[in-house]
């Protein structure tokens, strides 16, 4: 689904070009919930934003569903959850999550069967009419996601869609994202700074350094897809949470 070789990202600032991401080699499979973890400013969102067609590399290869990123953002392949829910507070939930569906010409009759099915994929439905600001913040992420699934892409690009959420209702989020990726058979790509979430919710834990950002592991999970959220005090699950805090710590990602 996801393919970069040797891919590389350099921004041009006053100070002199800086290097965001150096020799990444990665290969996302069908069906695959891969986590980017790492520091603060070690390439992660741009990594995500690269493969979306957001940024341009400035050397090496990167294919989705083997077309280049621009190909693959204007043929809809991935829906992409920001870390803000950033929906319209003048439109209701039903409609922001019918926006891209609106843009992309879908008859009404499609738009409103869509929004029905997603809003139930996210546990929301019901609350179509509701606006914003009446949804919690767990909710108005449910309704980014939602949305994002609405054009029913392959792919699921999430930013730190949780960082913001208070402990409870991130880890009900958690239990919810783990549901919908079973029954959706999405391919997931998910950035997070939680080593506990990323364990919880992968089958791949990419550990990146600091700047230049840099794979420097990659983690297969042993852990059964089906997850309970007891399943974080058990040893197989505390293993992987050591093996990526080692990792972390070997590229001195808290200095």
């Amino acid at each position: 689904m996801i393919d970069a070789q040797g891919l590389q990202l350099v921004f041009p600032s006053q100070d002199g070009p800086v290097e965001a991401l150096k020799d990444i080699d990665l290969t996302v499979s069908r069906g695959d919930f891969v986590s980017f973890i790492g520091p603060s400013g070690c390439g992660k969102t741009t990594l995500l934003r690269a493969i979306a067609g957001l940024e341009q590399p400035t050397g090496g290869t990167l294919t989705i569903n083997g077309m280049s990123p621009d190909a693959a953002r204007k043929s809809r392949a991935y829906g992409y959850v920001f870390q803000a829910a950033g929906l319209y507070p003048w439109r209701s939930i039903a409609r922001n999550i019918s926006l891209p569906l609106e843009i992309m010409g879908f008859s009404r009759a499609e738009q409103n069967r869509r929004v029905a099915d997603a809003l139930e994929l996210v546990e929301l439905g019901g609350f179509g009419r509701k606006y914003p600001w009446q949804l919690s913040g767990g909710m108005q992420q449910r309704a980014s996601i939602a949305r994002a699934l609405a054009f029913d892409a392959d792919i699921l690009l999430m930013d730190e869609p949780f960082g913001a959420l208070d402990e409870i209702v991130r880890d009900h989020l958690n239990e919810q994202l783990l549901e919908l990726w079973k029954r959706t058979g999405k391919t997931i790509v998910f950035v997070t700074h939680s080593i506990p979430e990323a364990v919880f919710l992968s089958t791949r834990i990419v550990v990146m350094s600091p700047r230049p950002g840099r794979i420097t592991q990659v983690i297969d999970s042993p852990l059964p897809r089906d997850r309970p959220l007891d399943i974080r005090d058990t040893p197989a699950f505390l293993d992987v949470a050591h093996q990526v805090r080692d990792g972390l710590r070997a590229e001195h990602a808290y200095d």
